[in-house]
């Protein structure tokens, strides 16, 4: 109806209520003269006014009655249970039929399962409505929702709790039939009750306060993805071509950052394009890692060995390079040999980038004087991760392998791997023992004298926190503390790790 039109209606209704409020008004002033003549002059006017009265009393002792009885509660659930749905009826289910999760009175709660769900949309009013209206009519509650605006559409992304037993091909049939495509749809946990903001807060509270977490805060950032850190320089020295402009490069499935330490930050995602949003918040972690330059955490554990000497393990980084160094000029030819797998000379090489935060943790090792005995190195390579170890010979059989590997799992269980893998030599028995002394389920393969050892990791990272905490007694956070000694290494004879 025209703007104009709708006024001059308005105006009408107005004089029109008003004219019967003025009608009904003189009505009750008669009547109320009537009576009041009735009563004053009439032979009977005592005797109407008792009986009008008792008339009233009755009135309202029946509207009384009248309203307990029928009160204003809900309606009674259907004591069938059926849930009738009106509409028109899907190939899936008859007409009559009652949409999934509907439970009968007094019967148990019905368990759920959280879904992780993405679908693209039309930029249009009403599409998010739709939408809501499929996942309502198969009881599915929506717990949180992002939009990611796109050139053409909207990506939709929602976290879900539906009833347990309603499939994943049913849920992405009735999101299709509401207008939604390409739908993506995975299992969810716990962790993603958190909100996006909140999460993106502790991600970067995490990259902020240790550079080695940049990698893990993309990945947990982004879902289930590959990242790669590609070098500007290899090992040898040489230049490898590998570069990305400031503002990164976004192609549908894969993106390319510039690394603050050089070289490029590739991030694959094949089963689900990147959007320009997740784009933009995985450059501003990589920003904000090039802002605050390189940074390791200060913490360090003083331990005891069973012949009374101590030793700290503490984060290294990229300032032990000569340190490390100097270690590898008191190894033998035959630790070395054990560690690196390949020519001897090549060994300085390794350190740069294996001291390097951009491609995993690294743990030191180091005497009452100083001296660094010992490094244990988690690295990131792509969807797994490696663990390494290397233990100057004059302290070697002393526990200090297994030490040093047993926190390097603990990282990684903290981190989300699900597995670590040793590449070693079959004749290495202290690092085959030390792997065993985890006490995880291992796989062996052998290939040319080669032996690749993979350590299957627990789900939980309360296993990790346990794991761990029978290892850490005393941790200092600032670099001047004085952590005092504890006892260390008091297990068997399986940690004999020498390399």
């Amino acid at each position: 109806m025209p703007e104009p039109t709708a006024r001059k209606s308005a105006r009408r209704h107005h004089w029109r209520r008003d004219l019967i409020e003025l009608a009904a008004l003189f009505t009750a002033v008669a009547v109320a003269d009537m009576v009041a003549n009735t009563v004053a002059h009439g032979p009977g006017g005592p005797f109407l006014l008792i009986v009008s009265a008792v008339a009233l009393v009755a009135t309202a002792a029946f509207h009384t009655w009248w309203a307990r009885r029928h009160s204003h509660a809900p309606p009674a659930p259907d004591p069938a249970g059926s849930g009738a749905v009106t509409g028109a009826a899907t190939a899936d289910e008859p007409a009559g039929t009652a949409p999934a999760g509907a439970a009968g009175p007094g019967a148990a709660p019905r368990e759920t399962a959280l879904w992780r769900m993405r679908t693209t949309v039309r930029d249009e009013p009403g599409s998010l409505a739709a939408l809501c209206t499929a996942l309502a009519h198969d009881r599915v509650d929506i717990l949180t929702l992002q939009t990611h605006p796109l050139a053409e559409g909207t990506v939709d992304e929602f976290l879900l709790r539906a009833p347990a037993e309603l499939p994943a091909a049913r849920l992405t049939r009735g999101i299709a039939a509401a207008g939604g495509g390409d739908t993506w749809l995975e299992r969810a946990d716990a962790h993603d009750l958190v909100d996006a903001p909140t999460r993106v807060l502790g991600l970067a509270t995490r990259t902020a306060l240790d550079a080695a977490e940049l990698p893990l805060a993309l990945r947990q950032l982004l879902g289930r993805c590959t990242i790669h850190s590609l070098p500007a320089v290899s090992v040898t020295g040489r230049p490898t071509g590998e570069s990305a402009p400031v503002e990164g490069v976004l192609e549908s499935t894969t993106m390319r950052l510039r690394d603050p330490h050089g070289g490029v930050i590739a991030v694959e995602r094949p089963h689900l394009p990147f959007t320009p949003t997740e784009f933009a918040r995985a450059r501003a972690l990589v920003e904000l890692d090039a802002r605050l330059g390189p940074r390791i955490p200060r913490s360090q554990d003083v331990l005891t060995l069973p012949e009374g000497n101590e030793i700290t393990v503490r984060r290294a980084g990229q300032d032990d390079v000569e340190a490390a160094k100097a270690m590898h000029d008191r190894c033998s030819d035959r630790t070395l040999s054990l560690r690196y797998h390949g020519p001897l000379g090549d060994a300085d090489r390794y350190l740069n980038h294996l001291l390097s935060p951009r491609f995993g943790r690294t743990l030191a090792v180091q005497t009452a004087s100083g001296r660094l005995v010992g490094l244990g190195h988690l690295l990131w390579d792509g969807d797994e991760t490696e663990v390494a170890l290397l233990v100057e010979d004059e302290w070697q059989r002393r526990g200090i392998g297994s030490e040093l590997l047993q926190r390097l799992v603990a990282l990684a269980v903290e981190a989300g791997c699900d597995s670590v893998y040793a590449v070693t030599q079959s004749s290495n028995t202290g690092m085959v023992a030390a792997m065993r002394g985890l006490g995880l389920p291992l796989d062996y393969q052998i290939e040319e004298g080669t032996l690749v050892v993979t350590a299957r990791l627990p789900k939980t990272r309360t296993a990790a926190r346990e794991r761990r905490s029978a290892a850490e007694r005393t941790t200092t956070s600032e670099p001047g503390a004085t952590p005092g000694p504890r006892p260390a290494f008091e297990r068997p004879s399986f940690e004999q790790a020498e390399h």
